[in-house]
């Protein structure tokens, strides 16, 4: 392809881009660099905005002459730039691959101008090795689609108009411009599992099949589309087996999915609460426990800042929680809002008294009674518990209410007749605002 041809295919995909400055990520190598001096070529692209932001990840002794390359070069093409310095966690093989690549995609949503298109100078040799590498770590089509050419990035839109080329249209560019760039010696280290694809791998497999990037370029397209699709048909059946709470889904329904679907729609619904999703070791165990473990048994499956429990015929997503003592007891007035411990969440009257009350808040203890101000008759706290449907790991976080040694009020959910004259009617219980706060 011809340097000429090059600018022909950036000038189409940018008549095809939703309206938006660009901002390129540019590195300083050699293909974020003929991006980025394709786009400052095109009149339609400067017309746009265009300018350029570099993030010096710190991890070379060279990483600041670096910056300074950049800011040369971008200043050379009359464009603006931003460099942004970020602390990336060290570690061994891919997690150092990986931290990078998130300290880079943070400083990009933060530091990106208002309504950006972030361009980046990714390619059909860049996509060959993402869709090897998912197919590697066992991915379905979520992750044999590989890198889409545009997609959201927090409150931006991420632009990727090169994946249809090859790298060596990026470096006939960068010849026939005579070009400066900088190459990365860490591009060449081949503990990391990117580098020893490209080193390794995949040179004895395009040299038997040339049109390797081709090819696996045309699977990713399909994938693609048999990953948007399920994402839809994900989407319609979440509608159908969430409970009334958000965070419950009719865990009956959700076995019963195909199995292309069960996976998607439980990470979609972790997605909608602000989970992190789960690995696939981890819906296999969920699976697993729902269909095996009797209806007496109530089972949990956890990881990282999530866990699902099973309670009759609901699944309850949140995050882990910490166990409250169960000794732990406080005076109140039943002024303004207090709050409880174990990121319980705040209780609060109806209304501030007009004289300070002498209340006990604590938590249940096992034996507590109480007669609900609509009902004739005194009951077990369990028994009401059980009634109302009560997941058993959430009875413990409810504050009771008490007056001397007298049960006025269970959270929001039942309270005396002299709760009524006393407290001014139900209590006000938000048991999620501790993580709020």
């Amino acid at each position: 392809m011809s340097a000429l041809a090059l600018l022909r295919h950036l000038e189409t995909a940018l008549a095809a881009l939703a309206p938006g400055p660009l901002c390129v990520g540019y590195s300083g190598g050699l293909d974020s660099l003929a991006l980025l001096h394709a786009l400052a070529s095109l009149p339609s692209a400067r017309a746009r905005g265009l300018s350029a932001i570099h993030v010096d990840h710190g991890l070379q002794a060279e990483s600041a002459d670096w910056a300074q390359h950049c800011q040369l070069t971008a200043a050379g093409l009359q464009l603006p730039l931003r460099i942004v310095r970020v602390a990336v966690r060290r570690a061994d093989g891919d997690g150092l691959e990986a931290a990078a690549r998130a300290a880079r995609l943070a400083a990009f949503r933060q530091h990106l101008p208002a309504g950006a298109i972030l361009v980046l100078a990714h390619h059909a040799d860049d996509q060959t090795e993402t869709v090897m590498l998912k197919l590697l770590r066992g991915a379905g089509p979520e992750g044999l689609r590989g890198m889409r050419a545009l997609r959201r990035l927090g409150e931006h839109l991420l632009w990727r108009p090169l994946l249809p080329l090859p790298r060596t249209a990026l470096q006939a560019y960068a010849q026939a411009h005579s070009l400066q760039w900088i190459d990365d010696p860490s591009n060449t280290d081949t503990r990391h599992a990117r580098n020893f694809l490209r080193h390794t791998v995949l040179p004895p497999l395009r040299a038997r099949w040339p049109r390797l990037d081709t090819a696996v370029g045309h699977s990713a397209r399909w994938m693609n589309a048999a990953a948007e699709q399920l994402q839809r048909d994900a989407a319609m059946a979440l509608v159908q087996i969430q409970g009334l709470d958000p965070a419950t889904l009719a865990w009956p329904a959700w076995l019963e999915l195909g199995d292309a679907l069960r996976p998607l729609t439980l990470r979609l619904w972790l997605r909608g609460l602000d989970l992190p999703t789960p690995e696939h070791v981890h819906i296999d165990q969920l699976q697993r426990q729902l269909r095996d473990a009797g209806d007496d048994r109530n089972p949990c499956v956890s990881w990282a800042g999530a866990e699902l429990r099973r309670y009759r015929g609901l699944l309850y997503a949140q995050a882990p929680q910490i166990a409250p003592d169960p000794a732990w007891e406080q005076a109140w007035d039943g002024r303004g809002t207090l709050q409880l411990p174990a990121c319980c969440g705040t209780l609060a009257l109806a209304a501030d008294p007009a004289t300070p009350l002498a209340l006990t808040v604590r938590w249940r203890r096992g034996g507590e009674r109480l007669r609900p101000h609509d009902q004739a008759h005194t009951r077990d706290l369990r028994d009401l518990l059980q009634q109302a449907g009560v997941p058993p790991w959430q009875r413990g976080r409810l504050p009771l209410v008490y007056a001397g040694d007298e049960l006025l009020a269970v959270a929001d959910l039942w309270h005396s007749a002299a709760a009524e004259t006393l407290c001014g009617g139900p209590l006000r219980f938000d048991p999620n605002a501790s993580q709020k706060a």
